[in-house]
């Protein structure tokens, strides 16, 4: 039998994060404004959410829109204070104008994690070489997971990379858990299964009312029940 499969949904708020928790999810990735693609939520949320669920909780470590680093400092200060909140694990990801990995950025950051659990994020799928990102990342403390869709434009362009990267899994700068999301469906799911990858990322899949709306517990266990069957 196959492992369970993590289910990670993305949640704004504590209502999000217990629907989220209630439908069967395994970990939240706990952000703010969607309109710009996920930010780093507010530490009273953060505090807030931790006292309300026991699940894992992945926090986004992104000041603004896009995928530069800005402020490196204020990131890294972010980091600290979320720590404090009772945050343990992350998300973040960096590149220059040019689409190449921002590994400066990214190493300062993660030096203020100490060693916490991280994802990189979709950041991957918009980068120039993903394949030389992640052998520059392959050793830096705390990666375990990467969000990808396989392509900036989602899961149904990006299946042959998804599926060629969960092949290499074991090699140099492929050790890290694939985290598959990004207009991720559940006819997606047989076929990432069967290639072996265990890790599915969900937004706007757990919200049937739009992003206006609270995460739908119903919607999260349709997810679960279809991962688990896999």
């Amino acid at each position: 039998m196959s492992k369970r499969a993590v289910l990670e949904v993305i949640a704004l708020d504590v209502e999000d994060a217990i629907a989220a928790q209630a439908g069967g999810a395994d970990r939240l990735e706990l952000v703010t404004d969607m309109a710009a693609d996920g930010l780093t939520p507010a530490v009273s949320t953060v505090a807030a959410v931790r006292g309300a669920v026991d699940i894992s909780l992945r926090v986004m470590l992104r000041l603004s829109d896009g995928f530069g680093a800005g402020d490196v400092a204020r990131v890294g200060r972010a980091a600290r204070e979320l720590r404090d909140a009772g945050a343990e694990e992350f998300v973040l990801g960096f590149l220059d104008t040019t689409g190449e990995l921002d590994l400066a950025a990214v190493e300062t950051v993660a030096a203020e994690l100490d060693g916490c659990r991280w994802t990189f994020h979709r950041a991957i799928d918009h980068a120039a070489d993903r394949n030389a990102l992640r052998k520059q990342l392959a050793d830096l403390p705390g990666l375990d997971t990467y969000l990808t869709a396989g392509s900036a434009v989602g899961v149904d362009e990006g299946l042959p990379v998804l599926l060629a990267e969960a092949a290499r899994a074991g090699e140099p700068g492929y050790e890290q858990q694939l985290l598959v999301g990004g207009g991720l469906r559940l006819d997606h799911v047989p076929e990432l299964r069967a290639a072996g990858i265990d890790a599915f990322h969900i937004g706007g899949a757990a919200r049937p009312g739009g992003w206006a709306a609270p995460v739908s517990a119903d919607a999260v266990g349709e997810w679960r029940r279809a991962l688990d069957l896999g």
